[in-house]
C-alpha cells in the first residue's frame, strides 16, 4: 500500500511519500519515509556548503560521508582537519556563521571543550567534525564508517594571477 501525503509550508512545499510495508507478523507494520530527489540533493548541497565555509579558513582534507543508507540519526558527516587550535575554532566559527546568515540554519548543538582539538557541530541531518590533524588519524571516522559512500571534495587552490606587463610608450 502506497499513499502520497502533501505537506505545505510557508517557505516551500515538499512532498513526502510514505511507504507502508507489512512485516511477516500480521500485527506489525513498518513505516518508512522516502524523500524526493530534490530534498536529497538539497541536503548534499548543504553539506558541500559546510565544506566551502571550512575551506574559507584553510581547512584541510575535506570529505563528506553519505550515511543515508546506513544511519538513522544523520544523513551526512562532514569531516575536515586543521593544523592548530585557533584554526579549528576559526573553521567552526566560519561554518556556524555562514550556515546561520546565508542559509538561515542555526546549529542544533555544538560540542567542544576549551583546548579541545575536536569540535562537533550538529545541524540535524548534517554533522560537521573539525579535527586537529593528529586527532583525526587517531579516531579515523572514515574507517569507522567505511560502509558509507564517500564524497571527496577537492580543495580548490587559488589560481595564480599572471600579470601582463604593458609596454609604456615614451
Amino acid at each position: 500500500m502506497t499513499t502520497l501525503k502533501r505537506k505545505s509550508s510557508t517557505k516551500k512545499e515538499t512532498a513526502e511519500k510514505t511507504v507502508v510495508k507489512k512485516a511477516t507478523s500480521p500485527k506489525k507494520t513498518v513505516v518508512k519515509k522516502v524523500t524526493s530527489p530534490k530534498d536529497i540533493d538539497a541536503e548534499e548541497a548543504l553539506a558541500r556548503f559546510c565544506v566551502e565555509a571550512a575551506l574559507d579558513k584553510k581547512a584541510e582534507d575535506p570529505i563528506i560521508l553519505d550515511l543515508r543508507a546506513i544511519s538513522s540519526f544523520a544523513d551526512f558527516f562532514v569531516i575536515v582537519s586543521a593544523s592548530s587550535e585557533p584554526q579549528i575554532k576559526a573553521v567552526a566559527s566560519s561554518i556556524r556563521d555562514r550556515m546561520r546568515t546565508e542559509k538561515g540554519i542555526p546549529p542544533h548543538a555544538d560540542d567542544a571543550y576549551p583546548g579541545s582539538r575536536w569540535i562537533v557541530i550538529d545541524f540535524g541531518n548534517i554533522i560537521v567534525h573539525i579535527f586537529h590533524q593528529e586527532l583525526r588519524k587517531i579516531y579515523d571516522l572514515e574507517s569507522l564508517w567505511n560502509d558509507s559512500k564517500k564524497i571527496v571534495v577537492k580543495e580548490e587552490k587559488e589560481p595564480r594571477k599572471i600579470l601582463k606587463s604593458k609596454k609604456v610608450k615614451k
